[in-house]
Parts: structure tokens; C-alpha cells; sequence
């Protein structure tokens, strides 16, 4: 069972998103801006993150870069999921150290898909 923080502004999409990963035996921890998501990134040591871009007090490039510079969490994977779909936003996204890119909305295969790739490849 893998541990996954879910950072996440929308109560919908956060519901969402964690319906369907603890429907597939996740646990999960939830933060919805991006100061909240650095502090629980750093305090519980997940082993993914879900990562919207746009975010109250710190955006998530800003969490991204910040985790992926830091020792003690830079080995945590990082999937951005966003409604951000123009090429620039993944290009930054990749950019910033993200490990993958989905967009929203997103198909619930596409997402599982892309954790269970991270997941395994840790």
C-alpha cells in the first residue's frame, strides 16, 4: 500500500481523486494549498504526490521545484494534474522536476495509469 498526497484547491476534484486511488488501496493525505503541501511533503515523506498548478499561497511549480531541491524529499514523485494543457505549462511542469503530466479532466485510466507507472518505477 503506497502512500499519496493529494494537493488540490477544488473540494470536487479532490474527492474525486481520492475515491479513485483509495478505491485502489491507497492511503491517503490531502492538502489544499501549496504551503500545506510542503509541510506535509516534508513532515510524512509520501511516496507520490499529486499536484495541481494552481494553488492558493504557493502554485505548484513553485511546490515542485522546492521538493526536487530539497535531499529529504527530492526522490518523491511528482505527478502534476492540472487543467493547464497548453505544451508550455507540461514543458515547465517537466521543467520544475514533475514526473509526469496529466491533465484535467482526466480519464480515470489515465490517471491510474500514470500513478501506478510512478508507483512501480520508485
Amino acid at each position: 500500500m503506497s502512500t499519496i498526497l493529494v494537493v488540490e484547491d477544488s473540494p470536487t476534484f479532490m474527492r474525486l481523486i481520492n475515491t479513485l486511488l483509495e478505491n485502489q488501496g491507497h492511503r491517503l493525505i490531502n492538502a489544499m494549498d501549496g504551503e500545506e503541501a510542503l509541510e506535509k511533503a516534508m513532515g510524512k515523506k509520501p511516496d507520490l504526490i499529486v499536484l495541481d498548478i494552481i494553488l492558493p499561497k504557493k502554485n505548484g511549480f513553485q511546490v515542485c521545484r522546492q521538493l526536487k531541491t530539497t535531499p529529504d524529499t527530492r526522490d518523491i514523485k511528482i505527478l502534476m494534474l492540472t487543467s493547464k494543457t497548453q505544451d508550455s505549462d507540461r514543458y515547465w511542469g517537466l521543467k520544475q522536476g514533475a514526473d509526469d503530466y496529466v491533465t484535467k479532466p482526466f480519464n480515470d485510466e489515465d490517471l491510474l495509469s500514470a500513478v501506478n507507472g510512478l508507483l512501480t518505477d520508485r
